[in-house]
């Protein structure tokens, strides 16, 4: 149809340029009008959140005061200073209530709370649980032990937003697995706790990733020593677990490897040639390497094999497969946390910019040019399985050279200390010290050893990185002045072998707390 024709069969009005350009006013307004009102949603949405969650921590702590009131004997500060092992024993031989370790519990997370606004949610049904469990016959492993529950995992009654106003108001209708679980052996979850926005995790979670096979991430508990993670996995692997979840193979906690002594073969590394490790997190690996050889371990030199191709190839184009664009979908009408605007700002640019720019970037930062091309995802789906193909690979061709060396476990170090604030979401890729793991899906936990020395803190004046680029400026600036702060070795074992690593941590925990003693 010709442009004349077309005017002929409008509207008469719309022939009228004034009416089209009252049209164009009226559109663009109609926009904007739709834009504020989803803004005003969304802070309608918060400002409930809001209210729920402070009324919550009203109910939370007039049950812990009338608790004090009516209790003004209980021992807190002597409930707060047993690990979880010895709380276990103690309420199991009943010298401990459940009642009096709850509100001590709960009464502490009000205290912290004030201090850091850690907590999203109490979970009033906690109380319930109490009088639940005192009632039943058999006490599980975890009897009367209060649990904090990380804001993503489902609880029955409360909702899991992953950080996104898109989750709120969503109540869930059961537990997930893991706190059924938790529930059967005699845990008693009493608060949600934060987390960073868009978390990525597996069943029974809040998730921004649905459908991501790459990578896998996984849950698992976070304790004081290690004992009391050895405690929550004897917990965690029993019956109830493999009903509920049939993908978790039926086998329980095996306690001859835990509690073995027989001397380990260790590979290690002091960095893996992608971040150059802060001096402190140098310092550590080196420090628990003595501690281990002189206790008798051999110690064996390893190196990740082929570390840029599996930060850049297997993670991040494998966890951003499909370009960022199911990540960025999740963000429409919702609020991006200001630490990790960058961050997102990248993820939502077209692939072909995205492509220019690593092509820009690649002569002057050739790692950042690199991630900008490993953000443009796979693809297709040959692609894809291609990707999958390549992961495949690389953990048989790592693996290959774990047995070639017999090691048992490797140390290496964990990203640390903790970052100053607002660097955390601007610094994605320092991760690769623990996003190796996750490709390859092997076991692996971290260990405090020390903490951060002024030696440390002059030695980081002189830090530059492996390739003096922002990133490496960055990583200086986000863990500057932090002496004093703790610094931890990562433990990693084979797949499978959840209680070899267990026990290797046992180990370094033990070694390191001695060094303190006869220091």
């Amino acid at each position: 149809m010709t442009q004349e024709r077309l005017w002929q069969v409008l509207d008469p009005s719309w022939r009228d340029p004034r009416a089209l350009s009252a049209l164009l006013c009226s559109s663009a307004a109609a926009v904007m009008l739709l834009k504020w009102l989803g803004r005003r949603q969304v802070q309608q949405k918060m400002n409930e959140a809001r209210r729920s969650r402070n009324l919550a921590l009203e109910r939370m702590e007039k049950a812990a005061h009338r608790f004090k009131q009516e209790n003004s004997g209980t021992q807190t500060a002597h409930i707060l200073s047993l690990t979880m092992v010895e709380l276990a024993e103690k309420l199991k031989e009943e010298s401990l209530s459940p009642e009096s370790v709850l509100y001590s519990y709960m009464d502490k997370a009000l205290e912290v709370n004030r201090e850091v606004n850690c907590v999203t949610d109490f979970i009033h049904g906690c109380e319930d649980q109490l009088q639940t469990l005192k009632k039943q016959k058999k006490k599980g492993l975890l009897y009367g032990i209060p649990i904090s529950i990380k804001d993503h995992i489902n609880c029955k009654g409360h909702i899991s937003s992953g950080g996104m106003v898109k989750f709120l108001g969503q109540v869930k209708e059961e537990d997930s697995v893991i706190v059924q679980v938790l529930k059967h052996q005699g845990a008693i979850p009493f608060v949600k706790t934060n987390i960073p926005q868009t978390m990525i995790n597996k069943q029974g979670v809040v998730s921004p990733l649905i459908g991501m096979q790459s990578v896998t991430a996984m849950l698992g508990p976070m304790a004081r020593d290690v004992d009391s993670l050895a405690l929550c996995m004897r917990a965690l692997l029993c019956e109830e677990m493999f009903q509920l979840d049939p993908t978790v193979p039926p086998i329980p906690f095996d306690e001859e490897v835990y509690t073995s002594s027989k001397p380990l073969r260790i590979g290690y590394y002091e960095g893996d040639g992608y971040f150059q490790p802060s001096p402190s997190m140098k310092r550590a690996v080196q420090q628990t390497r003595k501690l281990l050889q002189d206790a008798g371990h051999t110690l064996v030199p390893f190196a990740p094999p082929k570390i840029d191709y599996m930060v850049d190839e297997l993670f991040t184009r494998g966890i951003f497969s499909d370009g960022a664009a199911h990540l960025v979908d999740c963000f429409k009408g919702d609020i991006v946390d200001p630490n990790l605007q960058s961050q997102f700002n990248t993820y939502r640019l077209p692939a072909l910019m995205k492509r220019i720019l690593a092509v820009i970037l690649k002569p002057i930062y050739p790692r950042i040019a690199r991630d900008l091309n490993a953000l443009c995802g796979v693809g297709s789906a040959k692609n894809l399985w291609d990707q999958h193909g390549a992961v495949a690979v690389y953990r048989t061709e790592f693996i290959a050279k774990w047995r070639e060396l017999r090691l048992d476990v490797i140390l290496c170090p964990a990203l640390g200390p903790a970052f100053n604030h607002g660097y955390a979401g601007k610094l994605f890729a320092a991760t690769s010290y623990t996003n190796l793991y996750n490709v390859l899906n092997f076991p692996a936990g971290v260990v405090p050893v020390s903490t951060v020395t002024r030696a440390d803190e002059e030695e980081l004046k002189h830090y530059q990185g492996h390739y003096r680029d922002p990133w490496d400026k960055r990583l200086k600036e986000a863990v500057e002045g932090a002496v004093g702060l703790p610094v931890a070795v990562q433990c990693v074992a084979l797949p499978w072998q959840e209680e070899l690593c267990l026990r290797f941590m046992k180990e370094v925990e033990t070694l390191s707390r001695s060094r303190k003693r006869n220091m």
